[in-house]
């Protein structure tokens, strides 16, 4: 029987300064492009080069906006521009294929923003790419780098939550419908599982791996895409998911591990700085954690851009903690899931 312990270990966090550097750019300035550049200005020394937009203006207005001293008129001047030595797309997920694609081919590294294609599919035409040119590829999944998940995990891997046997997790928000918009356009790979739905299943392969089976039922908006979904994934050993995801209502934002010795449970907003509770089995014994950084919100996507330069610094043409191959089974699921709701768009390959 394990012992509960009497303390939390000390959760390591990815150095913000002091490490390696890179010039970045900038494909398809909007919302989320703006936020990682806040977040890598304000808290690292990572600093941001050039930036592209398919309207000069709007690159010109977010290059004043950031400090950001080279714009180019098109995607193609910027991911040949040498004073540039890694490339991010913020673009939609319609785009992350063909931009990340643009810039490997200059021989650019590459960071796509969540979710790294339309399809699993898609993601190993990037993956196979970034292989033949030798450049670091990865997928933006930025919880994947905040202390509290590298805590977790140190907490999965000496066995304190003994063998886990349920995760859960769910991520809603209420989005306003606009049929020409990225959440609900099928062509630019709209739908509640591509978007806000990657976080729940991300957080479900973390902990538990790729599961052998999907099973995925939910509903459609007017426009075909998955306006929500409820996923069960199980496994060999006999553990399962359960999942949530919509874009019909704001949910609890919340994730469980539920071990045979322990169950820890994520604050809301599991997949931003946060917090969480540690709960003995078959006891009132507990412990609390954190997060006391000062970072908040989307200020953590500082963590993923301070990993990705000293990823590279070591020679890595992919994360090692947020490698492609998990980004491809995360896709799979969704693939999978989007199939059996009958989920429409351009997804470049078929659901399985």
């Amino acid at each position: 029987m394990s012992l509960f312990p009497t303390t939390l270990p000390p959760a390591e966090a990815i150095p913000l300064r002091g490490g390696p550097v890179l010039r970045w750019g900038v494909l398809a300035p909007g919302r989320i492009a703006g936020g990682f550049v806040w977040a890598l200005h304000q808290h690292t020394d990572q600093r941001v080069h050039a930036v592209a937009s398919r309207a000069p203006e709007r690159a010109s207005r977010f290059a004043a906006a950031y400090g950001i001293p080279r714009v180019h008129e098109s995607y193609e001047q910027l991911v040949a521009d040498p004073q540039v030595d890694i490339v991010y797309v913020a673009s939609p997920h319609s785009e992350h294929k063909r931009q990340a694609l643009l810039a490997i081919a200059a021989g650019k590294h590459v960071l796509v923003e969540k979710p790294l294609a339309l399809s699993a599919s898609e993601a190993r035409d990037i993956a196979r790419a970034a292989h033949a040119a030798g450049v670091f590829a990865m997928e933006a999944l930025w919880s994947r780098f905040l202390p509290q998940t590298l805590l977790i995990e140190q907490l999965l891997r000496e066995g304190v939550l003994g063998d886990v046997q349920l995760v859960m997790a769910d991520f809603g928000g209420r989005f306003d419908f606009d049929p020409e918009g990225r959440v609900f356009n099928p062509a630019l790979g709209g739908g509640a599982l591509l978007d806000i739905g990657i976080y729940p299943i991300w957080f479900a392969h973390f902990a538990l791996g790729a599961p052998p089976r999907v099973h995925a039922t939910g509903s459609l908006t007017q426009t075909g895409v998955d306006a929500q979904a409820a996923l069960v994934l199980s496994y060999a050993t006999g553990a399962q998911a359960l999942l949530h995801t919509t874009v019909l209502a704001e949910t609890p934002q919340e994730a469980v591990i539920a071990g045979t010795h322990a169950r820890l449970q994520l604050d809301s907003r599991f997949f931003a700085p946060s917090g969480f509770t540690l709960k003995a089995a078959r006891s009132d014994q507990r412990l609390r954690w954190t997060d006391t950084s000062g970072i908040h919100g989307s200020e953590g996507l500082a963590y993923q851009a301070a990993a990705v330069a000293r990823h590279i610094a070591e020679g890595h043409t992919e994360s090692p903690l947020h490698p492609l191959e998990r980004s491809i089974a995360v896709l799979e699921t969704i693939d999978a899931a989007r199939g059996q709701l009958g989920a429409s768009g351009r997804d470049g390959g078929s659901a399985r």
